[in-house]
């Protein structure tokens, strides 16, 4: 589904990657596609973030798209995704990564990537993602899809919903941290702490950072103050 945006005649492609070989891999294959042109490559968010700045104070044609890793030395990819998306909102981000896990997605699309797909994608997904991005849509890796699907559907309760990350950011709240002190103490943005926040509060169908405390201290995972 697309937002009515009109195609433009070549899509700008940056690939960011912290592993040269896929980045190569991504060249070629978008090299043969007469519509895609690819102006860029990082190996990190800050490299990224470095090259969308100079290219806009030069006055060059940014990205139409950048596909993002997530996982990269330095800034990662959630952090790279809110800080592009929110300087340059209008180059879309469409995150190609290893990980497919519910939470990750979830964090993603918060940042506002819109797209997401597995490194095993095959090269005609990754093309129909880059297209449905620079329409105004969105495309979903199917496994992901599914997987967002049965968690709406039949969602798991109490603390066998949490992912280990979650736990973790569960015990910072029941020890009294703001959003802040963790993202400082997880080497995450503030956005992205309080994104977790927000799925650790659902997921234990929570309405208070004050109920999720007390549930930490009741369940064992923090000694009562």
């Amino acid at each position: 589904m697309s937002d009515g945006t009109t195609m433009p005649e070549v899509i700008r492609v940056m690939v960011v990657d912290d592993h040269a070989i896929v980045r190569r891999g991504l060249l070629a294959y978008i090299s043969t596609i007469p519509t895609f042109h690819m102006i860029g490559e990082a190996a990190s968010g800050e490299q990224a973030i470095a090259l969308l700045n100079e290219w806009r104070t030069l006055g060059q044609p940014l990205p139409h798209v950048v596909l993002m890793d997530l996982q990269m030395p330095g800034m990662g990819g959630i952090a790279a995704t809110e800080t592009i998306t929110r300087t340059h909102p209008d180059v879309k981000v469409v995150v190609l990564t290893s990980f497919g896990e519910v939470e990750r997605v979830h964090v993603a699309l918060a940042a506002d990537a819109a797209g997401y797909l597995l490194k095993d994608a095959d090269p005609d997904e990754v093309a129909m993602a880059i297209r449905a991005a620079v329409t105004g849509g969105m495309h979903l890796n199917p496994t992901v899809a599914r997987q967002l699907t049965r968690r709406i559907t039949a969602p798991p309760a109490g603390l066998t919903s949490l992912t280990a990350r979650e736990r973790e950011i569960l015990i910072l709240i029941a020890e009294g941290k703001s959003n802040r002190d963790i993202a400082g103490r997880l080497t995450i943005s503030e956005r992205t702490a309080r994104t977790h926040v927000s799925n650790v509060l659902a997921k234990l169908q929570l309405s208070s950072r004050t109920q999720a405390a007390l549930l930490a201290i009741r369940e064992g995972l923090v000694p009562p103050s």
